[in-house]
C-alpha cells in the first residue's frame, strides 16, 4: 500500500506549522518555497485539514496558517484521513460506520473470505502506528537540515517494530 503525495505532503505541511514560534501563523508560500512544494497543491491540502478542523488561518499581511491544537494532541491518523480518507491495504477491505471490518466479497451469503484476517491484521498495524504518532514525536526526530537524524531513525524503527505484534514461530515440519 502506498498514501499518496496528499498524505506526504499534507504531513509535511503539518510539521512545518508545528514548528511554527508561538503559534504564529506561518504563510504557505514559505512552507512550499522551503520544502519545494507545488503552492497551489497545499492550498488545496490545507483546505482539507481546515476543514478538518486541525488548522486556523489569519488573513492579511501577518497571515497564514497555524495548528488548531498543540503538536502534542494531532495524531498522524487524523492527517492522513482528512486527506486520503478511510485507511485501507487493499480496495475490498474498509471499516463499517460500527467500527467492524467489512470485506466487500464476503457479501454473499455464506462466502468467507479467506485473506481478511491478514488484511485485518495490516489495517490496524497501519491505523495504530499513525494513531500512536503525533506531530509532537515528528518534531522530536528532526535534526537541523530537516532529515532524520540516523540515530533517531534507528530507535524510531527499532520502537515501532517492538509494538507490533511478536511473530508466530512457523509450525515445524516434523
Amino acid at each position: 500500500m502506498m498514501f499518496s503525495t496528499k498524505a506526504e505532503y499534507g504531513l509535511r505541511v503539518m510539521v512545518e506549522l508545528a514548528r511554527g514560534v508561538d503559534g504564529e501563523p506561518v504563510p504557505l508560500a514559505e512552507i512550499a518555497a522551503r520544502g519545494g512544494l507545488p503552492l497551489a497543491y497545499l492550498e488545496h491540502l490545507v483546505a482539507r485539514l481546515r476543514k478538518a478542523g486541525l488548522v486556523d488561518s489569519r488573513r492579511g499581511s501577518r497571515g497564514g496558517y497555524m495548528l488548531a491544537r498543540p503538536a502534542g494532541e494531532i495524531t498522524a491518523a487524523e492527517i492522513v484521513e482528512a486527506l486520503e480518507g478511510s485507511i485501507a491495504p487493499i480496495e475490498c477491505i474498509s471499516q463499517g460506520p460500527d467500527g467492524s471490518i467489512i470485506c466487500t466479497r464476503e457479501s454473499d451469503p455464506g462466502h468467507v473470505c479467506p485473506t481478511k484476517l491478514l488484511w485485518t491484521r495490516v489495517r490496524f498495524a497501519i491505523v495504530r502506528t499513525l494513531q500512536d504518532t503525533t506531530l509532537a514525536d515528528l518534531l522530536v526526530g528532526v535534526s537541523l537540515d530537516g532529515g532524520l537524524s540516523p540515530a533517531r531513525a534507528a530507535a524510531a524503527a527499532a520502537a515501532q517494530l517492538a509494538a507490533l505484534e511478536p511473530a508466530r514461530p512457523l509450525a515445524s515440519g516434523a
